[in-house]
């Protein structure tokens, strides 16, 4: 349950509280708020995210409308929206989607037990949708092939040095809604480079930029469709595409492939091996086709990672691809 509405904090510089739009939603089953929207997070000094001490889910976003920013409190009885910034009124219509209205949950049936286990245990899961694919390329395209650690990293030192602070009374001044298209064209090489991020990284959220409001188009197309688009600009593939779509679309389906961990937790989970591979982790999620992504958010959600210790890895082992 998220808190009833409290005191909000003072806008940075002093002054009244700008008043919000608001809207209240209730959504038509169980939901848990925090686990249906913790994908958006990018770590926990993720400046677009904050959960509150009071419980309150705040994000900060550059929506078609402009930079908003919008906090969620209630309880699934009766879920409050309040947003602030030209963008208020884009995140309150968009409040439904981002806490999974247009998810089908009954779609899914598990068919393994650990599948069913994590299932039953999380009946308040749903896949977020945000309809907002520029915002959700950028910081998966930081995240080819490095750590996670280090694309949260550069995420963070780029939204403060070129992001805008959050509209409205966000908690803590460190909130920031990312740059728009030309203030990531602006960003120096130089910056790029303390920020930790390669040329081949930079260059590919240049590309995506250029044509970022056709990016945002796709959110309108099935997450079929909108894939291929996404994976016709150099330097997007599969694995930055699925990881895209999963928050953009809230696409049941897109299985992250290409990934350093995932195959392994699954390959463990079910089948019970501590090094698994992108054919194996195919084939075990087969029998989920069209809810793959689903499935895989339960067994991470609920299963243990299998055992790192043992014999070292070959040189060169997997990485993330684009």
């Amino acid at each position: 349950m998220l808190p009833p509405r409290t005191r909000l904090p003072a806008p940075r510089g002093g002054g009244a509280v700008p008043a919000p739009r608001t809207r209240t939603w209730t959504p038509a089953g169980p939901l848990d708020v925090r686990l249906t929207v913790m994908p958006l997070r990018r770590g926990g000094g993720d400046p677009t995210f904050r959960i509150t001490p009071d419980g309150a889910v705040w994000r900060a976003s550059r929506t078609p409308a402009g930079p908003g920013t919008l906090r969620i409190t209630g309880s699934p009885a009766a879920l409050e929206g309040q947003a602030w910034g030209p963008g208020a009124e884009w995140l309150l219509d968009a409040l439904p989607g981002l806490l999974g209205a247009h998810d089908d949950p009954a779609a899914f049936e598990p068919r393994h037990r650990v599948v069913h286990h994590a299932h039953r245990r999380h009946p308040g899961l749903r896949l977020t949708r945000t309809g907002l694919v520029l915002e959700a390329l950028i910081p998966t395209v930081l995240e080819q092939k490095v750590t996670t650690s280090e694309a949260y990293r550069a995420w963070k030192l780029l939204l403060f040095q070129h992001g805008e602070p959050a509209p409205g009374p966000a908690p803590a001044d460190r909130m920031r809604v990312m740059p728009d298209a030309r203030g990531w064209a602006l960003i120096p090489s130089w910056d790029w480079h303390c920020a930790g991020v390669d040329n081949k990284r930079a260059s590919t959220v240049l590309r995506a930029v250029r044509v970022g409001s056709r990016l945002d188009a796709l959110a309108a197309l099935s997450p079929q469709d909108a894939s291929t688009r996404l994976q016709s600009l150099p330097g997007i593939g599969p694995w930055t595409a699925a990881e895209t779509l999963q928050r953009s679309h809230g696409d049941p389906d897109a299985l992250t492939v290409g990934d350093l961990h995932l195959p392994h937790h699954i390959g463990h989970a079910l089948e019970g091996t501590r090094r698994s591979s992108d054919e194996a982790m195919l084939r075990l999620l087969a029998p989920y086709a069209g809810q793959r992504h689903r499935a895989a958010r339960l067994i991470l959600l609920t299963t243990p990672a299998p055992p790192r210790h043992g014999p070292r890895l070959a040189p060169n082992p997997p990485t993330r691809h684009s």
